[in-house]
Parts: structure tokens; sequence; C-alpha cells
């Protein structure tokens, strides 16, 4: 474990290293002192709920050089130097005062399943216990106007503080009517509205909320959106794949928490640290893509000695994830790893565009970045450190998973 966070920190040292010729030391310097100040202002203020984040590590057998390790990998991943470890540490342990309020709309609730099975160094428990989830229509025993009532007293009592999370597409066809919300019969869309008006920021979570989804594959018979053709006058962030990774919902609130800002984002108002790394780059079959070995058919030899799923329709080529580095269901593993191609789940219009199987050659596809080969030269290095990070959390989320397998036989 500690042999594989330490090729983390040497991979991602020669990364930051190159990220500093562009930013310099200074903007580092600058950004660590204005994380240490918000540190300092939300230690100050009274936590949304009572749970301790020591006493949780500590009744589930993690100790604190554990959590370290987690918190080092974890600073890797949202691409911040070492010397953030600490404050992300810090982050964690006061993500007890980042009240979160999240909406289910047009969707399937696997976002919800997702962060309910999340991994990690109690990850769920994070989330769910030690951020004060204030409401979610899904997981909440109230209902009807009492439900209500929550949701206000909530909006209120945490006014300009929340998150705003939500989950699913927003219908606009016959004005709003395919789907409406509580005992008052609120439409989705004016609950999106009301809802975020007082958020501090708004984060859509899973492919339907970000861009639309399934709901809005063609003929779209409900007029479904996405959260971002919505809300216009509030910071957005947009994490999809269908479902999202709990990893990259905690990466983002951690990232809120330490900065009192939304991360860096693409032109699809995605966290860079999530999605600026494309499937392909670092596939595990990347190797049978450069040596020319490829799945022909189901079933034949190539599909048996796990070779490239290009030719079979994967659309790795032109999405950008970071499930392989990640990957889902404790780390254990993810579509192509299982001998099913990318569906590119994590991008627009996915589902009329990316959800088919036949040969790539057939499809009449272009990748965003202009070809396979030249987004893999400008990443170079890159990848290779992306494949580290996930190496060393994997590495901790197994190293947790273990202690809590045998502190449950011992208990026996």
């Amino acid at each position: 474990m500690s042999d594989k966070v330490e090729a983390v920190k040497k991979l991602f040292t020669s990364k930051s290293s190159r990220v500093e010729t562009n930013k310099g030391d200074t903007y580092y310097q600058e950004l660590f002192a204005k994380c240490e100040a918000r540190l300092n202002e939300m230690r100050s203020n009274t936590p949304a709920n009572k749970l301790d984040f020591t006493e949780l590590l500590e009744e589930n057998g993690i100790d604190r050089r554990e959590f370290m390790k987690w918190a080092s990998a974890t600073t890797a991943m949202l691409m911040l130097p070492p010397m953030f470890t600490p404050l992300v540490a810090d982050a964690a342990v006061m993500m007890n005062r980042a009240p979160v309020i999240w909406l289910e709309l047009q969707d399937c609730a696997g976002n919800s399943e997702a962060l309910l099975r999340a991994d990690g160094p109690k990850i769920d428990e994070i989330v769910l216990d030690i951020i004060s989830l204030e409401f979610h229509e899904t997981l909440q025993a109230a209902s009807g106007f009492q439900a209500e009532k929550q949701l206000e007293e909530a909006m209120e009592h945490f006014k300009g503080k929340y998150l705003l999370f939500v989950e699913g597409s927003i219908p606009m066809g016959m004005d709003g009517q395919y789907g409406t919300i509580g005992a008052a019969g609120e439409t989705f869309h004016d609950h999106l509205v009301r809802c975020a008006e007082n958020a501090a920021a708004v984060v859509a979570v899973g492919a339907c909320a970000t861009f639309g989804g399934i709901p809005a594959a063609a003929p779209n018979p409900t007029g479904a959106v996405g959260v971002m053709d919505v809300v216009k006058n509030k910071p957005l962030i947009n994490i999809p794949a269908c479902p999202a990774n709990p990893a990259n919902m905690v990466g983002v609130i951690l990232h809120y928490v330490l900065t009192g800002q939304v991360p860096e984002l693409d032109s699809l108002l995605r966290p860079k640290f999530a999605f600026g790394y494309r499937i392909h780059d670092n596939c595990e079959r990347r190797a049978h893509f450069d040596a020319g070995e490829y799945v022909e058919e189901w079933g034949d030899v190539g599909a048996q000695n796990n070779f490239c799923l290009y030719k079979m329709g994967c659309k790795g080529p032109m999405t950008f994830n970071n499930c392989s580095i990640v990957r889902y269901n404790e780390a254990v593993n993810w579509p192509i790893g299982v001998g099913r191609g990318c569906i590119g789940c994590s991008e627009p219009d996915f589902w009329d565009k990316y959800a088919y199987e036949r040969p790539m050659a057939d499809a009449k596809i272009k990748a965003p970045t202009g070809g396979v080969e030249k987004t893999v030269d400008e990443f170079g290095l890159g990848m290779l450190t992306a494949a580290g990070i996930g190496i060393a959390i994997h590495a901790a989320a197994s190293t947790v998973a273990g202690k809590r397998e045998n502190s449950g036989e011992n208990h026996e």
C-alpha cells in the first residue's frame, strides 16, 4: 500500500512541476493560504450535524495513518500538489459543515443507488452521515406536506450555504406537466428553479441531469433537458455518466469545502480532475489497440484474450471520464473490464450517438479531439499519472474493506 501511494506522489510531483511551469509556485502558495483561511472560517461554523468524523473512523477500524493515505491519494486525484494533503484531510473532517439538498427529478434513481453503494474509507458515511443531507426525496422518511416543510426549513436555515444536488432531467413539454412533485403538485422545472435560488452552487449528477440522458433521447416525448438548460445564474457543476461515480461526487464536495469554489471545469462544465482523461488513454486494453489486436466478433479468440473492443463499437476514444481509473462497485470493475465496450454515457446525447454495437468504421463519428492518436500524444505522461492515482485509491479502499471484513469475522 505505502509503495503505491509513494508512486502516486512521485508521479504527481513530476506532473505538478510541469503545471507549476505555467502557474508558478506563487499560484499554489496563494491558493494554499486561501484554503487555510477557508477552513478556518468553516471551523468556526456550527456543524450541521453532531456526528464526529474521528469517532466514525475509529468505529470502522480506520486509523489516522490509513486515513492520511486516502487523503494523499485524493489530493492527487483533485490535481493538487502533495502539500495540500493536510488541508484535504481537514476538509474531510469538516464535511458536516456542508449542508446538501438533493432533488430527484426525471430519472431511474441510479445515482442515488450508486451513492448508497459507495466505497472507500467509509465514503458512504462521509457523504450521507458526515455531510448534512438535509433533504432527499428517495431516502427520507417524511412525505407529503411534511416533506415540503422540511425542504422549506432547510433552504431557509442554510440560505446561501447549501449545495443543491440534482438527479434527473427536467421535462419541459406540456408546460412541465410530465413531471410534478409534492403535495402542491409543483412542476419539476419550478421545483428546481425555486430550490436553486438560494443555493451556493448546483451540482447536476448523472447523464439525465447533465445533458438530458435517456429521457431526452429521440423523439424526446417529454421535452427533457438538463439542469444547465434551466439554471443560468448559479455556479453549476456537471458530473455525468450513467450512473455518476460516487468518488467524483465526493471529490466535488471536498473541493468546495476546501476552497469555497467549484473546481476547474471543462467546456461542458465537468470537473477536470475527473473528466480530464479520456477512456481510451487509460484503458487496460490500450496495448492491444496499439498492437492492432481487436475483437472482430463476440466470442472470438480476440474476445477470449481481452483484445481491444474498438471495432465492436467501443466509444472510449471519444469519451472523457475516469471510469478506467476509479472504476465501480468498490473499484472491482468497469464496463470494458467485463468485455463490454464503452457507450459514452458521460457525453452529451450519448443514447442517440453512442449507445449501440456496430463497428466504428460505420459510425461516422469523429472524436472531438481530432483523432485517437492526437489526444494520446497531448496527454503524454498524464495518463501514467492518472493510472497511478487510481492504483493508490483502490489500494486504500481494498485495505479498508479488508479490515472491515476481518473486523466482522472477529465479532462473530
